[in-house]
């Protein structure tokens, strides 16, 4: 039976697809720091003046630009295409533009995996909650960074995945293809072929478990498709500029235990922030519907779920692709579980408000299923776009970074003085101090902690800790001022040196001086202008505990903020 062709006034009415496409965006502005909140990370900074210096010269980066501590040295942007993408966005309309970019991915992202979510589970309404679970859990790694295209290419990874197995085998055509763009925009690329090979595996497993013969073969048959994708993935990732030594690179950045030990993205959530919640609702239905699926023979969606559950429990960047993965397989087995409530031995109210509830969705999942036209998406996405173009100081709708977590007061203080000196940072100040000076000023370290290794990386954070010898590395590299969170353990430390001296605090940053500069000289201005620069900020010491030098998880890389209640 045909499905009845909309009227032309309901074809431009809004669907539970445009709620899905909008829910990213009323999350931000409601519940959140509005387009500031994808700016929460620095590294954003440099990837967009490395993106910068590649369209001026027409050729990939591959040494660094941006440090006085390695300067020259190799340095693969692997995120090439990404840097390049937004940095001509930044150059066109500035930051709202890489902002509001950034959240269109985000949004087509949930729009898809809705409509993944709905064709597995027949429901829209399961599908719509499973869609609002996922998004809210995904979005402790809302970021104006190049791994939103990873979300995006697993969904659609994803999708056609499922279109195959139900029997459209020609789309598996399309992922070494979608490989090619994914490789270059982000390094994430290797889960592409983990899906294909999950499904693999999940095909291999029916044929070792399948008691007839020829079901036995089809399955091994399906099985070696998949393989067959999976090595085309693979090689299909060759092309990028770095070939195979971008392999190698990730290799080795995913086997440095210092990622897995300093770096907060890498480490497990705490489950005391509200994000908890949403992860704890999609481990429960994750494990529920990995079971299910076993039961039913559905090994490739038990091992998904189970496999990404893990990963998301060991570290908080995997969360998101631990929601995408869940939600399509949690809406099929609620659907399996409501269907057969009809003969199973419940209460009669437990079967009556089933069928209240199937009756309701199945009216909701006929109209959301006529083809419409998305004018609520796009009218949406203009309106925000004119918005943000005119947004006030302050406003939700400004892209920008937020002056209560950046130095932003105190780079006026340090542009006014000359001759500063090699200037130290942590490393996510160190990225925004890259976009707001670079080239004028280069930076002790930042965000690109594979660039840094291992080595490096554990020097400086023991350098934030405090430790022994931190005067040491701060005289190898001729460190003349220091710029700090007014918390951090170094600041306590350099209070306590009478090597150095306070000469910036705005209860955000803190800024110190070596004393052998302190005095001015006659005729030099430069502690008056430094004095005039910090206008409201409060010249002084402050009381601020003692380091901890236990703590070794100082980095603030990635992720650092939850979504409010």
């Amino acid at each position: 039976m045909r499905e009845p062709k909309p009227s032309p006034v309901a074809a431009w009415m809004p669907t539970l697809t445009d709620v899905a496409f909008l829910m990213p965006a009323l999350f931000l502005f409601l519940r959140l720091d509005g387009l500031s909140f994808l700016l929460q990370d620095g590294d954003t900074g440099y990837h967009i003046r490395a993106g910068e210096w590649m369209l001026d010269h027409g050729r990939v980066l591959d040494h660094d630009i941006f440090s006085y501590t390695k300067p020259g040295e190799p340095w693969m942007a692997w995120e090439w295409l990404w840097d390049v993408t937004f940095a001509w966005l930044h150059r066109q309309w500035g930051m709202a533009a890489v902002t509001l970019v950034s959240l269109l991915v985000i949004s087509v992202t949930t729009a898809l995996l809705y409509r993944l979510t709905r064709r597995q589970s027949g429901n829209a309404v399961i599908a719509i909650g499973l869609t609002f679970l996922a998004a809210a859990a995904s979005s402790i790694h809302w970021l104006a960074r190049p791994h939103l295209f990873t979300l995006l290419f697993v969904v659609i990874f994803y999708s056609l995945l499922e279109r195959v197995r139900e029997g459209r085998e020609r789309l598996l055509l399309w992922l070494p293809l979608l490989t090619v763009p994914w490789v270059n925009l982000h390094g994430g690329f290797f889960v592409g072929i983990v899906l294909v090979l999950a499904y693999a595996a999940g095909e291999l497993v029916s044929a070792a478990l399948e008691p007839e013969a020829g079901a036995r073969r089809e399955a091994a048959r399906r099985g070696g498709r998949y393989l067959l994708t999976a090595a085309g993935c693979a090689v299909a990732s060759l092309v990028n500029p770095f070939t195979w030594r971008l392999h190698a690179h990730i290799l080795g950045y995913f086997t440095d235990s210092y990622h897995f030990e300093n770096i907060t993205e890498f480490l497990s959530l705490n489950f005391h922030h509200v994000v908890g919640r949403y992860v704890e609702g999609l481990i429960l239905l994750g494990v529920a519907g990995a079971a299910w699926s076993v039961y039913r023979r559905r090994f490739s969606h038990a091992l998904l779920v189970a496999g990404w559950m893990h990963l998301a429990l060991l570290s908080a960047r995997n969360i998101p692709i631990f929601a995408i993965v869940t939600a399509p397989v949690a809406a099929w087995a609620l659907r399996e579980w409501l269907e057969r409530l009809d003969a199973a031995r419940v209460a009669g109210w437990v079967t009556r408000t089933a069928h209240a509830f199937r009756d309701f969705s199945a009216g909701i999942t006929a109209m959301d299923r006529l083809g419409r036209v998305p004018a609520t998406s796009a009218a949406a996405g203009v309106l925000l776009m004119m918005l943000a173009g005119a947004a006030s100081e302050g406003s939700k709708l400004r892209a920008e970074y937020d002056p209560k977590r950046y130095p932003t007061k105190a780079l006026e203080a340090l542009r006014l003085v000359e001759g500063a000196g090699p200037v130290f940072a942590h490393d996510e100040w160190g990225d925004y101090l890259i976009y707001r000076l670079h080239p004028q000023l280069k930076v002790f370290v930042d965000g690109r902690s594979d660039f840094y290794g291992g080595e490096f990386n554990r020097k400086y954070v023991d350098l934030m800790n405090g430790q022994h010898d931190w005067e040491k590395t701060l005289e190898r590299y001729t460190v003349q001022t220091v710029l700090l969170p007014v918390k951090a353990p170094l600041a306590s430390t350099l209070k306590e040196s009478a090597r150095w001296r306070v000469v910036y605090d705005d209860g955000v940053a803190i800024a110190f001086r070596r004393a052998a500069r302190a005095a001015p000289r006659a005729g030099c201005l430069e502690d008056e202008r430094v004095s005039a620069a910090v206008g409201s900020g409060v010249i002084g010491d402050r009381l601020i505990a003692k380091p901890n030098h236990r703590d070794r998880r100082i980095t603030t890389t990635n992720i650092r903020r939850e979504p409010n209640d």
